[in-house]
């Protein structure tokens, strides 16, 4: 396990963002052993109790929103009014579960059988490893957070190189609010270093944010034990727009969807399929909205567009365009890494049209301010071109007929299929992933299921 201090760079400024010593193998056997006590001490309260320290622990964070909020945009450029909305939406997540865990972890109580009393107790795990990712770095973290620790469940968060910051605000946070020491603790280690911990018998669970070559790291970390490790991979999410939409609101949103964040969302529109009879209409009108994006310092109000988070992502995305202009596609505008200044590596929000479902943008996540478009001729084209991806997390059906939106939503092979909307997440509903973007499920009711284990209670009254 290497201890070398890792440094985090300022996308914007080439700063120095964020400087972190790696956790020492030491340490790390105190942060699990911690973590073990605190499972216990978790399980010993009521969830009611759960429930007061968990809500103690958002209005923390709330508290601390600004700091946070541009810890996150040092770390990974996104816009501050951004940066400071993903404080909001992390609270508005976590106090969902919070209203929903009593009733989510009670014991489920069969029919009477007489002389018999039956239940399924909810129990939690032990401790939680999660490892978050960096494009949204509290709502991947909460996503896992908040129902593993209402569930009663310890966690330690390792998040990502990108951002480690972050990990501590949720640690500091639970601290504040009294949760038993060391029920959310922060870590940092580097990629060798968090495979030996998947590998640690002292991990009951792992939740993993991140790329598809991840989650085959983190199974691989496991194959020696009998985990089933949550993934969240990523996305290919297409949006059909179909001729009796509402247009003018199918083209603001999609094109929001797609630039929102500099693109850099698992589950931004990664790719568009317009039927033909609005296609040129559709490319005109996306257009000058595509080009109105801002670029600059991520800490100015002005700016729309923040700088991309990883260096080596700028030359990738060129990679993607070239891909697509070489099959045919025509470059509307966009398609260049740039600066703003002389500083900043950003990438131009980027239109494309006439993409030919062979270039990688159409098949693989590109995570960046592209903006790849397709014209069809029929639902039944759609939907073939929408499901020949390896990735499934989202799709998006833009129509005013909501027969046509479910009957293709039930034949699309993604976990979240939308109706005139996307790029977003309602907590009261699964967050999954099919195929090569994942397994498992975070948020609603059903989120607390791979956080507890069933126990069969089953009780003779009377001989």
């Amino acid at each position: 396990m290497s201890q070398c201090t890792h440094i985090v760079d300022n996308p914007f400024t080439g700063d120095v963002a964020a400087s972190v010593e790696p956790t020492s193998p030491a340490k790390l056997d105190t942060v699990l052993e911690r973590a073990r006590a605190a499972s216990r001490a978790l399980r010993a309260l009521s969830v009611a109790e759960r429930v007061k320290r968990v809500l103690r622990a958002c209005e923390a964070m709330e508290k601390n929103a600004d700091a946070i909020a541009r810890d996150i945009t040092r770390q990974m450029g996104k816009p501050l009014s951004q940066a400071r909305g993903e404080v909001g939406g992390m609270a508005g997540r976590l106090r969902h579960m919070a209203a929903i865990a009593e009733e989510s972890l009670a014991d489920i109580v069969l029919p009477p059988k007489d002389g018999f009393e039956r239940r399924i107790a909810k129990e939690p795990l032990g401790v939680v490893l999660d490892l978050p990712a960096w494009n949204y770095p509290l709502l991947t973290a909460v996503n896992a957070i908040a129902p593993a620790v209402l569930a009663g469940n310890a966690v330690i968060v390792k998040h990502s190189p990108r951002t480690p910051l972050c990990g501590g605000h949720f640690a500091r946070a639970f601290a504040e609010a009294g949760a038993p020491d060391g029920a959310v603790q922060a870590i940092f280690l580097d990629y060798p270093g968090t495979e030996q911990l998947v590998g640690d018998a002292r991990v009951d669970h792992v939740l993993f944010t991140g790329s598809v070559l991840g989650g085959h790291r983190m199974q691989a970390a496991a194959r020696e034990r009998f985990l089933h490790i949550g993934l969240e991979l990523g996305g290919n999410d297409p949006a059909y727009v179909a001729p009796d939409c509402d247009f003018d609101k199918a083209v603001e949103n999609i094109v929001d969807g797609a630039m929102y964040n500099a693109g850099q969302s698992c589950c931004a529109v990664e790719r568009v399929y317009v039927h033909r009879s609005l296609y040129e209409r559709f490319i005109a009108a996306a257009e000058p909205l595509v080009r109105a994006y801002v670029l600059g310092d991520p800490e100015s109000e002005q700016t729309t567009m923040g700088p991309i988070a990883q260096p080596w992502h700028p030359a990738e995305l060129q990679s993607f365009v070239q891909d697509a202009t070489s099959l045919g596609a025509r470059l509307v505008t966009g398609g260049r890494a740039v600066q703003v200044e002389g500083r900043g590596r950003f990438f131009e929000p980027t239109l494309l049209r006439d993409v030919s479902p062979q270039a990688r943008l159409m098949r693989e996540e590109s995570f960046g301010p592209l903006l790849p478009i397709a014209p069809v001729d029929s639902d039944e084209e759609a939907l073939a071109l929408m499901n020949a991806s390896r990735l499934g997390l989202t799709a998006s059906v833009w129509t005013s007929d909501r027969e046509r939106a479910d009957r293709l939503a039930r034949q699309l092979e993604a976990g979240t299929v939308y109706m005139n909307r996307c790029d977003a997440l309602d907590p009261a509903l699964p967050w999954s992933g099919v195929k090569d973007s994942g397994r498992g499920v975070t948020l609603s009711a059903l989120g607390f299921d791979a956080l507890t284990r069933p126990k069969a209670l089953h009780y003779r009254l009377r001989f």
